[in-house]
């Protein structure tokens, strides 16, 4: 359950850990008991988080709709990638008898 901070009219912020489902629901204050509205007062602290996390949330933040860019495709590829280099991928090689290979079939599997 996450936690939410609340600001009191009387007293201050506070902070409860609700479920999700009642985020936006007021909460009593603990110390007067009248009803308190929920506030982001904090930042979330991202500086203390690991930078594998960080970027994990990075990610998922990212909008999943928006197309990429011809550039951003080929940043995301390494050197010499085959679907980036222009140049069609071999799926089969010949051997020195003449005979057909393919590289990526599994070598128990009878071509045709």
């Amino acid at each position: 359950m996450p936690v939410y901070e609340y600001l009191c009219d009387e007293c201050g912020p506070f902070t409860d850990l609700r479920p999700m489902a009642e985020c936006d629901d007021a909460q009593a204050c603990p110390r007067c008991e009248s009803a308190a509205p929920r506030v982001i007062l904090t930042a979330p602290n991202f500086l203390c988080m690991p930078s594998e996390r960080r970027k994990a949330i990075a990610v998922n933040e990212t909008s999943r709709h928006a197309p990429k860019t011809l550039d951003q495709y080929k940043a995301s590829h390494g050197p010499g990638c085959g679907c980036c280099s222009g140049k069609p991928a071999r799926l089969t090689r010949k051997t020195k008898s003449g005979a057909k290979s393919f590289p990526t079939a599994r070598p128990w599997m009878i071509s045709h």
